[in-house]
């Protein structure tokens, strides 16, 4: 990865409904502008993507995402209003932001959750996005939700029956994540505070099976963990508020956008056939895998995706 950079500029955006989105740029003003779309929803835009790209090559724009990093009002604060913040919103924020910044096309770089609303922008805007490098590619489709909230106590049974009990019992073979979403907006602090700790711990377990894994840091502070779990479990509810299996059945719509995937192959939380069957119908795509990856950048994921920065920057 790049030394660590600090941005060029930086600012506030309104974007409506009473929403203000940070953003930040940083690298060459003149280099190729690259987006970066982070993951979550909620985990907002660490200073670490910017290490992915080579600051002389690219123009690289980072922005928070509705509710959360730096952007106002939080998803933390039990009196935000969560209906304006869907991926419809997210996907009419970032053309707000690129007609902002003056940027005519960008890469679009993003991991987990990130990836899927990367792709939903390029499909919806295809005329925009010059190239697609994405890692622990998901898709939110309900498959994946139903895995990643239920499927995967097969793999972790004690701490699944752990996440589980959380809810109510009447709620335990239903939708965990919408009852999670409702516990989350109780109006007794103790109970959300005890639901936002139990989705985030189980949100460690099933990151955690590539070896040399550590606890998320984020997760000790209780203001990031209730406002992170608020968001996901909002969006989880509501199937990523996009028709089920579209960022699947729209991959065709990529044709021409080249693109890289990088998926660990110990990612349960994000299981490669997912980025496999995007590859089958979007033929300028290139599937990697890295067979000791789990979810996220470790263990030769982050090295796979610079090398695929630096081959675009240099127009391979």
């Amino acid at each position: 990865m790049y030394p660590p950079i600090e941005p060029y500029a930086q600012g506030m955006l309104d974007v409506g409904d009473g929403q203000r989105v940070y953003w930040e740029t940083c690298g060459n003003p003149d280099g190729r502008p690259a987006l970066v779309v982070h993951g979550g929803p909620g985990s907002g835009a660490g200073a670490g993507w910017r290490r992915l790209f080579d600051p002389a090559a690219y123009r690289v724009v980072l922005f928070d995402q509705r509710g959360c990093g730096r952007s106002t009002p939080l998803a933390s604060d039990p009196a935000t209003d969560l209906s304006v913040n869907t991926t419809g919103h997210l996907l009419a924020d970032m053309e707000v932001l690129r007609a902002h910044l003056g940027i005519g096309r960008w890469l679009l770089c993003g991991a987990s959750w990130g990836s899927s609303l990367a792709l939903a922008y390029a499909q919806r805007h295809p005329q925009r996005v010059t190239a697609l490098v994405l890692f622990s590619v998901v898709a939110n489709t309900s498959r994946e939700i139903e895995w990643l909230t239920r499927d995967m106590g097969r793999v972790f049974p004690q701490e699944w029956a752990r996440f589980r009990d959380g809810v109510p019992e009447a709620d335990r073979d239903g939708d965990l994540s919408a009852a999670y979403a409702r516990l989350l907006d109780d109006p007794d602090p103790a109970v959300r505070e005890r639901a936002a700790r139990d989705w985030c711990d189980w949100e460690d377990v099933h990151v955690s099976l590539a070896g040399g894994y550590a606890p998320d840091p984020r997760f000790a502070d209780p203001v990031f963990r209730y406002g992170f779990a608020r968001l996901v479990t909002h969006y989880f509810a509501n199937r990523g508020f996009q028709p089920d299996g579209q960022v699947l059945r729209d991959a065709g719509r990529l044709a021409g956008i080249p693109g890289v995937l990088v998926q660990g192959r110990l990612d349960v939380s994000g299981p490669p056939d997912i980025a496999w069957l995007l590859t089958r119908d979007w033929p300028d795509a290139r599937l990697e895998i890295v067979e000791s990856g789990g979810h996220g950048g470790g263990h030769g994921i982050g090295e796979r995706v610079v090398a695929a920065l630096d081959a675009f920057a240099a127009g391979r």
